[in-house]
């Protein structure tokens, strides 16, 4: 790191250490030393193609280790599989239709300019609150190393590294569409060391942080860290790919027999440019996306090596997840904005120091939860609505059902009648029900007791008729319209997102 990198990082990270509290209050030094820390850790695009989650081949010793000493959510899952509305809606506690957000370049003070962010509402109550890299909206990777679709009102210091991924390497980097990155199927391994990457970077300033935050204990933090990996482009240093031997990738060739009672409107995330696709190609992309995913992990690593260094790991709170799941061609689908269980599934992690470690929740929770369990673990005031539940009672006891389900949804636009039309899924322990267009354009279920790949649709054909099925769509079609209901806003009608709205607010009272 530079010198004048490190003056102008001291600069903004002395100010916002030393300023009052927003309510102009001094800090009661005594009380912060007690309040519990939050370190909020985000990937983006991961699926939950992991370790800890079981997976054999994708290497995350960093992210099992955090799962080893807390609870690991088994059956998370985001409220919308693209990546605007899915933050959007995890940082202010809302479903999408409440927050008016369906699409990507968006903020939701254009929309909801009262609602309090999570990281807000912690400020408000007199916390430190910091962002390294990717909480909201980035046009990734064109954004990198600015704020992109930022909120002001959520943060006092704002750092957005840029490394040799986006200011070097482009040029050399495979593409299915030229010119196309972020959008398109892409990687590349990099002959530059981790530190020289954004995620590196990423690691390093949060790092630097965490030690100021050590040194000038006066006040509580939450610092949110967003990694970009592995989002495409797939780029890693090409050590990363090592581990990960092409003729090991794996390859799904069961497509057309498996898409045969899938709805049209389930398959409709599908690029053009992806037909040119074969199998090696194929292989290469898992590969890339495989060392994009170790490497954020060995980023996460020093991240949590610093906590733990510093002695900041006895009092702070860690969260690791993603914004939304992702596909590597099962189904013939790749990337993101579809309802399957690959896609709407997300790994999620809460380690409370001293509480319970190395347990596994299986009851279906939501990203829209962690907004009202982190308020509820570190006592933050927040406004009356709150669309998602609280986990500590998860936390304490991971057998504990909570709500029982998760709600996910995507929107569709029908070209030729120039509507569009929505998705919704519910999915409890064992079965998942998606409604495409109240189901006028198509019903799924899926048995993951016996099925958890999805393969077979039981609301497909003679299936549906079936006594038990039946019921089963029945009941979870009733569960779900209930939570459509609740996930709207108090007018019963989807919120407008209109773009002229915004106002960098940092309070507004309840």
């Amino acid at each position: 790191m530079c010198l004048k990198r490190i003056f102008g990082l001291g600069l903004l990270l002395g100010f916002a250490l030393s300023s009052q509290f927003s309510f102009g209050q001094e800090p009661d030094a005594k009380k912060a030393s007690q309040r519990k820390n939050v370190l909020f850790l985000i990937s983006d695009d991961l699926n939950t193609r992991i370790g800890c989650y079981g997976d054999p081949i994708v290497q995350t010793p960093n992210i099992d280790r955090l799962a080893a000493r807390g609870v690991l959510f088994e059956n998370a899952a985001c409220q919308y599989p693209l990546c605007g509305p899915s933050r959007n809606s995890m940082l202010c506690g809302l479903y999408p239709d409440t927050t008016g957000i369906h699409g990507n370049a968006q903020i939701f003070r254009d929309s909801i300019p009262e609602r309090w962010s999570l990281p807000q509402a912690f400020r408000l109550d007199g916390y430190f609150a910091g962002r390294v890299g990717k909480l909201y909206h980035y046009n990734v990777p064109k954004s990198v190393g600015t704020n992109g679709h930022d909120d002001p009102a959520s943060w006092e210091l704002e750092l957005n590294p840029a490394g040799c991924d986006r200011l070097i390497e482009e040029p050399d980097i495979f593409t299915l569409r030229k010119g196309a990155f972020g959008g398109t199927l892409s990687w590349y391994a990099s002959p530059r060391p981790d530190e020289a990457h954004t995620d590196g970077m990423l690691a390093d300033d949060a790092s630097w942080v965490l030690e100021r935050c050590a040194k000038r204990n006066g006040r509580p933090f939450f610092l949110a860290v967003g990694f970009y990996r592995p989002h495409t482009p797939y780029v890693a240093p090409k050590e990363y790919f090592e581990p990960y031997k092409l003729e090991d990738m794996p390859l799904f060739d069961n497509v057309e027999e498996d898409n045969a009672d899938v709805p049209a409107a389930a398959l409709l995330s599908k690029k053009k440019e992806q037909d040119l696709l074969n199998d090696e190609l194929r292989r290469q992309a898992i590969q890339a996306y495989y060392a994009s995913t170790t490497f954020m992990d060995a980023q996460v690593g020093k991240v949590l090596d610093t906590l733990k260094r510093t002695g900041l790991d006895k009092n702070t709170i860690v969260v690791f997840t993603s914004d939304h799941g992702y596909f590597l061609g099962e189904k013939g689908l790749w990337q993101k904005q579809a309802l399957f269980d690959k896609v709407a599934g997300v790994p999620l992690i809460i380690a409370e120091p001293g509480r319970t470690e190395g347990a596994i929740a299986k009851s279906p929770v939501g990203l829209v939860d962690l907004y009202p369990t982190l308020a509820e673990l570190c006592d933050v005031p927040t406004q009356k609505l709150m669309q998602g539940q609280s986990l500590v009672p998860m936390l304490r006891d991971p057998s504990q059902a909570g709500r029982g389900y998760s709600m996910s949804m995507v929107a569709r636009n029908d070209r030729q009648t120039k509507q569009r039309y929505y998705g919704y899924s519910i999915r409890n322990e064992r079965y998942r029900l998606t409604l495409w267009d109240d189901g006028k354009r198509g019903t799924e279920l899926y048995d993951h007791q016996n099925d958890p790949e999805e393969f077979t649709n039981l609301a497909h054909g003679e299936r549906k008729n079936d006594p038990n099925n039946a019921k089963v769509i029945r009941e979870l079609t009733e569960k779900l319209k209930a939570e459509m209901a609740n996930g709207m806003p108090a007018s019963g009608k989807r919120t407008e997102y209109k773009v002229g709205n915004w106002n960098p607010m940092l309070r507004i009272d309840n």
